[in-house]
C-alpha cells in the first residue's frame, strides 16, 4: 500500500501563490500602506493590519537562513526523499519561508548561501512545489 505524500490545498487567500508556481514563477504580497512584503499569503497585512496586499512577481532569490538534514523522515511519505535536506529561506524582499533544498549534498549546505527557486511540477497534481537549489 502506497501513502501518498500530503499536497498544499490553494484557498482563495492563497491561489495567486500557487498559480504562479504553476506558472513557474514567484509572486508574494506587498502591502501598500506600509510598504512591507509579506509571506505567508494572507488577508491582512501583519505590520499595519491593512487590507491592501497586491501580489507581485519576485525573483524567488535569496539566502539560506537555517537548515536542517532529517536523515529519518519526517513523515512514512519522506522516505523517498532521505536525508531531507529542510532550510528556511531569507528572500532577498525580506520575509522568510520554509522549503526543501534540491542538487546539493548535506555537507555542502552552508548558512548565507545564495539559493534559487526550483519548480517541482507535482506529476497527477494540479499543484506546484518550491524548492530551492545553490546559485
Amino acid at each position: 500500500m502506497t501513502t501518498e505524500k500530503p499536497l498544499p490545498v490553494p484557498t482563495p487567500v492563497t491561489r495567486p501563490f500557487w498559480d504562479a508556481l504553476r506558472e513557474h514563477r514567484v509572486r508574494i504580497q506587498h502591502c501598500a500602506g506600509c510598504e512591507r512584503w509579506v509571506y505567508y499569503p494572507r488577508s491582512h497585512c501583519p505590520g499595519c493590519l491593512s487590507p491592501t496586499l497586491e501580489w507581485r512577481d519576485i525573483s524567488g532569490e535569496g539566502t539560506v537562513y537555517t537548515f536542517t538534514v532529517a536523515r529519518a523522515p519526517t513523515a512514512p511519505q519522506f522516505l523517498d526523499e532521505l536525508p531531507q535536506k529542510i532550510a528556511v529561506v531569507e528572500l532577498d524582499e525580506g520575509p522568510k519561508l520554509t522549503t526543501t533544498l534540491v542538487n546539493i549534498e548535506p555537507e555542502a549546505i552552508r548558512i548565507g548561501m545564495r539559493v534559487r527557486p526550483v519548480y517541482d511540477d507535482v506529476e497527477g497534481a494540479e499543484v506546484t512545489l518550491l524548492r530551492y537549489e545553490p546559485v
